[in-house]
């Protein structure tokens, strides 16, 4: 299977879904990363420019701990709308160069604007980017996929439908986290999180209510004309 997760920033991913990915991904699946901005504006000193490219680095490093391919769709923090016919196109052609049978991105309650903005460019370009009469880089994919949300990591408001268990993966998911070093210093300074240690603590949360160690927690989009039946291959 073609699995493309779809994050705001280098390090979402990481964050919400690497441990289901580092599974798929031993188990023989293709994986996408896509973060859709450059994580430019997230620290104190360092600026946009200096900063997009450690992030790039960071983004690729994390990807090659399971050997998956990595790109950006190049949006500026903060710069992301999703009423914008323009950023639709780049989305629609995102999902079509992909050509996934399962996409994974932010949920719709999410806590900042750019994850919202993500999960709604999603929702949109998962189902338009079959409709050949958008005119992308590449020809119109042949199925909508299936849709599946990540944690919102408060555990509020989100009740996962679907759980991964990631047990067996949880030190490669910290390990592709641990790549983002930028990201991790901004988020003590920022939100005076210990990122890896509070990513711990939610997998083990989720485990709790999965009935294994360590769990990863999703919400897959059911509605017509998704192929409701489709499950992570894991």
């Amino acid at each position: 299977m073609n699995i493309l997760a779809v994050g705001a920033h280098p390090d979402d991913i990481e964050i919400s879904c690497a441990g289901t990915l580092s599974k798929l991904k031993q188990a023989g699946h293709h994986i996408v990363l896509c973060h859709a901005c450059k994580g430019d504006k997230g620290h104190y000193t360092i600026p946009p420019e200096e900063l997009t490219e450690i992030r790039r680095k960071e983004a690729q490093e994390a990807g090659a701990v399971i050997g998956s391919e990595v790109i950006s769709l190049g949006f500026g923090d903060g710069e992301i709308i999703a009423e914008n016919q323009e950023n639709r196109m780049t989305f629609i052609d995102l999902v079509r160069y992909a050509r996934p049978d399962i996409v994974i991105t932010h949920a719709p309650n999410d806590y900042m604007p750019d994850h919202i903005a993500v999960s709604q460019l999603v929702f949109h370009a998962t189902f338009f980017a079959t409709l050949p009469w958008f005119k992308t880089n590449h020809p119109a994919a042949d199925k909508v996929p299936g849709l599946y949300y990540m944690d919102n990591l408060s555990c509020l408001g989100f009740e996962p439908t679907f759980y991964v268990d990631v047990t067996d993966h949880l030190e490669t998911k910290l390990d592709m986290l641990r790549k983002h070093q930028s990201q991790l210093a901004w988020l003590k300074e920022h939100d005076n999180v210990d990122i890896v240690d509070f990513v711990t603590t939610l997998g083990k949360t989720r485990g709790i209510q999965a009935g294994c160690a360590v769990a990863e927690g999703f919400v897959q989009h059911l509605v017509w004309t998704r192929p409701n039946a489709v499950r992570f291959p894991v």
